[in-house]
């Protein structure tokens, strides 16, 4: 948020450019920062008037449409629009049925959205407001009018729209709303604080070790600070803070997991798994679950959990169609979800002298990864994405199960689904070329006896294949440049007629100090070609695990030889 707006004229920027591309759904309230869906006002309609200060989106503009909002008015960053400015929005929404105010529980937005309310009843215009309060972490929970709202925003508003659309009266949109806030409780976690435009320092940090618990969302905090968490216990700590909070229901519940800004979709699902199994294990049943930005703030590093209980009418309204720019629903079926979970294998333990030499091999390579996955990351990310590490020590692990799982099989078949699954686990370039040379060693070793000789045949196989697949050449900095020596190395000890431990050792010393060398080189192939003399004086990734690896099997040879 450092460098695309000024404080000065952010509010002001953003909707111009928020109208223009969605002109097509959302108009401007003539005289105000605010906005209107495009056949709004609707005679006869309850208008749902929505609002607070901007940097929450799609939170408040971005939920203006069918279904959901009929106009929002937008205050400054964190700000409380004006009375003036939510009069002028409320006006020109209210098509004869009355309006519905509805914001989060703040002191600038209760006094300026009431004003607003004050002046429409002097001209003859009902209104009702609801305030949301689901943020369990600012208030105790005997006074919950004290509490603030935060993604529960969200929650009551779609509740309140779908109402409104339904052709409901004033009061009983009203009424629905209120239900909605009442059944909904949110708690929350900050990893980092957000930054406001032209600013060149966040509002608070977190250190890398810790979190905040209990977030707002006007750039404050949270309520306690605790040691930074794993996906699973994050989400064991929001629904514990949860549980003890949600009224008493049909055991249905609607799950809203929304980020604050900078925390990735992906991040969330990891978290959700884990949520939907707690919720499940305390006997409540989400029929709808929603993961997404809902009540952003602006780029906080932040995941709260939103949890509705559910009765037959908020059911409806929840799961009721809406369209705007920041959320569209078709309209839901609200019907229990089953928790998917893939339970990756668990690799069992050799035992006893009868281990498969393949599998003793593999496993060596595999601890050697182990213990070097962060530098193999910190290495690839000098110029590339920094998964090197992470996706060998998955591809490398996914090899040894797989050749335990292939025990009895022939040396060739064994090595052809251990780089099979090498390949599948680990992805990417790395992880199909690591697949190749395994399964193309293996495809070498179909023989009676394997000497030297038949070993470096086969690795000389394995190369070629590596090669044609890969179009690498020498010198381009990738795994080539240790392959190569690492298998003319293997070729000479074998013309020598050397035995094979001693062999492979001496390929791997090549192999190693080839992929040190490589440190004077700049790539010129993937994406590291892109950032080539920002490696320079880093080894290559890919050479350096695999020298790791030769080397690691190299150990483990010269042990099954004594």
């Amino acid at each position: 948020m450092t460098t695309l707006g000024t404080a000065e004229t952010f509010k002001r920027d953003w909707l111009d450019g928020f109208v223009t591309a969605y002109g097509r759904e959302v108009r401007k309230v003539p005289g105000a920062y605010g906005v209107l869906g495009r056949n709004v006002p609707r005679r006869g309609k309850v208008a749902v008037v929505i609002g607070g200060g901007c940097g929450h989106y799609p939170a408040f503009a971005g939920l203006v449409g069918p279904g959901l909002a009929d106009a929002a008015v937008v205050g400054d960053v964190f700000t409380s629009p004006s009375a003036e400015q939510v009069y002028r929005t409320a006006r020109a929404a209210e098509g004869g049925a009355g309006v519905l105010f509805a914001y989060g529980n703040y002191a600038g937005d209760v006094l300026h959205f009431g004003l607003a309310a004050r002046r429409l009843a002097a001209e003859g215009i009902e209104s009702r407001t609801i305030l949301v309060t689901d943020d369990i972490a600012s208030g105790p929970a005997d006074a919950p009018e004290k509490r603030r709202g935060v993604a529960g925003d969200f929650i009551v508003f779609k509740v309140a729209g779908a109402a409104a659309e339904r052709g409901d009266d004033l009061d009983a949109v009203h009424a629905a709303a209120v239900k909605a806030n009442a059944h909904t409780r949110t708690f929350g976690v900050a990893f980092g604080g957000c930054t406001l435009p032209g600013a060149d320092q966040p509002l608070f940090t977190v250190g890398e070790s810790e979190m905040e618990l209990g977030l707002g969302i006007h750039g404050e905090p949270g309520v306690r600070t605790v040691g930074r968490l794993g996906a699973a216990e994050l989400a064991d700590e929001l629904v514990d803070g949860l549980l003890p909070e949600l009224p008493r229901g049909d055991g249905r519940v609607a799950v809203l997991v929304n980020g604050l800004g900078r925390t990735k979709y992906e991040e969330m699902f990891v978290t959700y798994t884990r949520i939907h199994e707690r919720l499940a294990g305390a006997g409540l049943t989400p029929v709808h679950t929603e993961v997404g930005e809902f009540v952003t703030s602006l780029d906080m590093a932040g995941v709260s959990l939103s949890v509705l209980v559910l009765d037959d009418e908020l059911a409806e309204l929840y799961g009721a169609p809406c369209d705007t720019p920041g959320y569209r629903s078709g309209g839901a079926i609200l019907e229990p979800v089953e928790l998917s979970s893939t339970v990756d294998k668990q690799l069992a333990r050799p035992e006893g002298e009868g281990v498969e030499l393949v599998d003793r091999l593999l496993t060596a390579a595999m601890r050697r990864i182990e213990d070097n996955e962060s530098e193999l990351g910190r290495l690839d990310a000098v110029a590339a994405d920094g998964d090197h590490g992470l996706g060998m020590t998955r591809g490398m692990r996914a090899a040894v199960s797989a050749a335990r799982e292939a025990a009895g099989s022939s040396v060739a078949d064994t090595l052809l689904a251990a780089g099979t699954a090498l390949a599948d686990a680990a992805g990417g370039a790395s992880g199909a070329l690591y697949g190749v040379l395994l399964a193309e060693t293996g495809a070498g070793l179909r023989v009676d006896e394997i000497t030297t000789a038949v070993v470096a045949d086969a690795v000389d196989g394995a190369v070629r294949a590596f090669t044609e697949l890969g179009k690498a050449e020498l010198g381009e900095k990738t795994m080539l440049d240790a392959i190569e020596p690492f298998r003319q190395a293997l070729r000479k000890q074998a013309e020598a007629g050397a035995a094979l431990p001693d062999a492979w050792r001496e390929a791997a010393q090549a192999a190693t100090l080839a992929a040190e060398e490589t440190a004077n080189l700049v790539p010129a192939k993937g994406r590291a070609a892109r950032l080539a003399q920002r490696s320079k004086g880093h080894a290559d990734p890919g050479a350096t695990s695999f020298a790791l690896i030769v080397t690691a099997i190299g150990e483990a040879l010269g042990k099954e030889g004594n």
